[in-house]
Parts: C-alpha cells; structure tokens; sequence
C-alpha cells in the first residue's frame, strides 16, 4: 500500500464531507465503545488484568531475543520453519519463495495486519497468484480495491447499501439486501477457494514461547478454513507478539475482545502447532512462520519501546475524536488513530507522516482505554518533539508559533488579546453559537463553534473568587 499520510488535511476535509462515511462511522462509533463499556463494568478484575498485561508485556520485550530464540526451537521441534525478515521487502521475497516452490496458484488469506504492512497482495498478484481474502470485512474492501481503514474492521467505513452494490457487481444478481443475504454470499463464494488454495496465510495474535504455536482470534471461523485446507500455511507475524506460555497467552485474551468488540471472547481461537502429523484428519503439510522487524528493533531499542505492547485490538480508534470525524483512509497508510499516529511515523519515517502525530488533542482516552496501557499521548508528544529536533516543521507553522511564543511570554498584552477576542466573538454570536469563525472557517466547516460569554477564564475564575 502506498503512504499517503503526507495527504492527511486533504484526505480529512474529503472524509468529513463524505454523507455515507459519516453514516457508517457514527453507526459503528457507539456499537464499539457501547459494547466496551458494558463488558468491562461486568469484568471487576479489568484493571488488575490490564496491569498484569502490561507488566507482562515489558518483561518480554525486556528479554525479546530469549524468547524469540526459544519460540524458533519450539516451531521446528514441531516440524516447522521459522524464516526471519528485517524490512518489508525481505518479508515479501519469503514468501514469494514458498508460494513459488510449491507452484502455488491460489492464496487464501485470514485478516493480518504484517501482510498489510509489508504490501503482500500486490506482489502475489504481480506474480501470477489469485489472492482471496477470506475475513468478510477484508474481502468487501478487496472488492472494492481499497485499503483497511479499520485495524479490527476493515470495512467499517462502507454502508450496507455499499456492500450490496459491491456484491452485485462482482458476483452478478439478483441484488442483496439484507445483512444475512450478503453474508450468505460471501460464503458461497469463498467455499471454493478454500478447498482450491495451495496456500493459506494468516496473521498471528500471539505467538507461544513454549509450544511454538501461533494463535488467532475470529469471529467467523475463516482462519480455520485458511489454515487447515491449504496444503502450506504461512504465518505473518511482527518480533513483538510472542508470549512465554498459553497461560500467559490467555491473560491477553482475555483483554483483546473485550477492548477490540466488546465480546467476552471472540467465536473462533485457534491454536495452530506445526505441521499436520501422520494421524491427523486434516491441515497443511508444511507450516512457516514468518517473523517480521520492519523497523521494530529500533522502536525496542528507544524511547517508542511502550508501542511494542500493542496487541492490535483497535480500542484507541474506537474511542479517539479525530478517527471517529475521518475514518482511518484518512491516515494513509495501514495502522490509522492514535496507534498509527505513532506507528506510521516511526516505520514510514516523520517527514513521510509529519501531519500525523499532530493531528491529536492529546484528551488521553486512548490511553485510557488501551489494555496495556500504552502511553499514546506521551509518545505523540515525542514524535512532536522529535520533529522540532529535525527541523521539519513547516516555515508558515513555526512563525505562527513564533509569534504566539512572543505574545504569550507578555501576560498584559496576552490577557488583554484574550479579552478582546472573547467579547469579539461573543458578539459575533447569534443564539450562543458562530456558524463561522474568522480567520479559521476549518473549524466551523462542519459543524458551529459554541461562543464564548464575552468573559475570559481567567476572568470567571476570578469572578467565581471575589476578586476583579
């Protein structure tokens, strides 16, 4: 997938004023935090579980390479390949390779995050191979030919309406209109390539130190069919979801649906170990695991370290402003919100997605939500930090903030602007609200600004004190 961050004011502007966007976004919107909100009230152990997670999470990045050596042993003891990739490209020439060997002309894919991330489709279909995706909300948005804007749910940006009109066209009538019609569908059509794919790749929630197996999370059971069918099964994985053992791996299972859906756990977990054996009824013959860095050596090795402990579940998208206003197509590349905010720059560079970490209120309910506690404003923050190092920040930018450096060192002459704008504003006003804010219409584009009193905070503070 091409970066597009560099777009992000544009591609926001377009997003806000897309009607069947802001549909599907404000219907999915509540559905997520909703359901949240009611699964931890009913979990009190939520917090302590959080803690645990995180703690968890650090001691295994602090000994990475222990146990990422230890999770290789176990994978081959079970029959199985581990095959390393420092960048994207290496990634891709892996697998390239096993899909070429075993002349593989179908690929099945299970929704993973990694083969975004490392463009995977593209140089499939560059090299003669039909790529399906299995997850229903990936094929919709392969249909359409667009990417992901949504780390959980990829097509949470399209209408059922939308749908419909993808389906029809791709599949031929009569049109479908109901949820259960296009599910329905989307079975019918994929069952086949199930059974014709030579390969299956998935992605990997979590890795298992001690058995070598990798583990998905699904609500509908594609990942099974992907990994079991296909005679060769790939798993795309970044270094930094390995865990020590499957208890360990339940702690976080216990956390990633109800952050992620707002389900108590999803339909489908599945623990994949090796290769098929000699008395199994089914799965692949060869099994291989392929272990992405792409950047994330760095991140272990500095200040982003904290971001490693992501377990992909979405909940700070879900629960941010901005994304909830523009959608993830916005962000431009794979990892939208608050996460990609921090990912993007780190992996794609901070020139490439300098308007990302910016484009943040800094109003912490990712944080407050994440659950391993990432501290994704803090780190915004940094990245916003790094780039004045760099000197990247744009000239226009760095007047502006020039000047408001100058008037805010001066606290009569700040208090005394305030004040005028305040009453300025006021009675600009009609019915307490401005349809248009001079010098700044972005603001009031969409939606109106509700008007100042005519007195300044510090003002009503003061009043509120007895003082003048």
């Amino acid at each position: 997938m091409e970066i597009r961050s560099k777009e992000f004011k544009e591609r926001s502007v377009f997003a806000i004023h897309d009607a069947n966007l802001q549909t599907a976004l404000g219907r999915a919107r509540y559905g997520f935090v909703g359901k949240r909100a009611l699964q931890v009230a009913d979990l009190p152990e939520f917090e302590q579980l959080r803690e645990e997670a995180k703690a968890l999470k650090n001691h295994v990045l602090d000994h990475l390479d222990h146990y990422l050596e230890r999770y290789e042993k176990a994978v081959v003891a079970a029959g199985g390949h581990v095959h390393w990739a420092r960048d994207a490209a290496e990634a891709r020439e892996i697998i390239l390779g096993i899909c070429r060997r075993v002349d593989a002309k179908t690929v099945t894919k299970g929704k993973s995050m990694v083969s975004e991330e490392i463009d995977l489709n593209d140089a499939l279909v560059a090299n003669g191979m039909e790529v399906v995706e299995t997850d229903l909300g990936e094929y919709i948005i392969q249909l359409a030919h667009e990417p992901p804007s949504h780390i959980i749910a990829p097509a949470v940006h399209k209408t059922k309406d939308q749908v419909s009109d993808l389906f029809e066209a791709a599949h031929g009538g009569p049109r479908k209109t109901t949820v259960p019609e296009l599910v329905d569908e989307a079975r019918r059509v994929l069952r086949d390539k199930y059974f014709r794919a030579d390969v299956g790749i998935t992605g990997g929630n979590f890795l298992v130190a001690e058995t070598g197996s990798s583990i998905i999370v699904t609500n509908e059971g594609n990942g099974d069919l992907t990994q079991t069918l296909a005679k060769v099964h790939i798993v795309t994985s970044g270094i930094e979801r390995v865990v020590p053992t499957l208890d360990d791996a339940t702690l976080f299972l216990r956390l990633l649906a109800r952050s992620a859906t707002g389900q108590e756990t999803e339909t489908y977990t599945t623990i994949s170990t090796g290769p098929r054996r000699a008395d199994d009824l089914d799965g692949p013959e060869e099994y291989h695991v392929v272990l992405v860095d792409n950047g994330r050596s760095k991140m272990l090795a500095g200040r982003f370290k904290d971001m490693l402990r992501c377990i992909r579940c979405g909940a700070c998208m879900n629960h941010c402003p901005v994304y909830g206003a523009v959608g993830g197509h916005a962000y431009g590349w794979v990892y939208p919100g608050p996460m990609g905010s921090v990912l993007t720059p780190l992996i794609k560079g901070l020139d490439a997605a300098y308007d990302l970490p910016n484009a943040c209120t800094l109003n912490g309910r990712c944080q407050s939500v994440c659950p391993v506690k990432i501290p994704l404003p803090d780190l915004l923050r940094e990245l916003r930090h790094e780039q004045h190092r760099q000197d990247i920040t744009p000239v226009m930018q760095k007047r502006a903030l020039g000047v408001w450096r100058w008037v805010a060192t001066r606290p009569k002459l700040y208090h005394a602007m305030e004040q005028f704008a305040a009453r300025a504003l006021s009675g600009l006003a009609k019915r307490g609200r401005l349809r248009r804010l001079p010098l700044a219409g972005g603001w009031t584009d969409v939606r109106d600004l509700p008007a100042p009193t005519g007195r300044t905070f510090l003002e009503l503070w003061q009043g509120k004190r007895g003082k003048k």
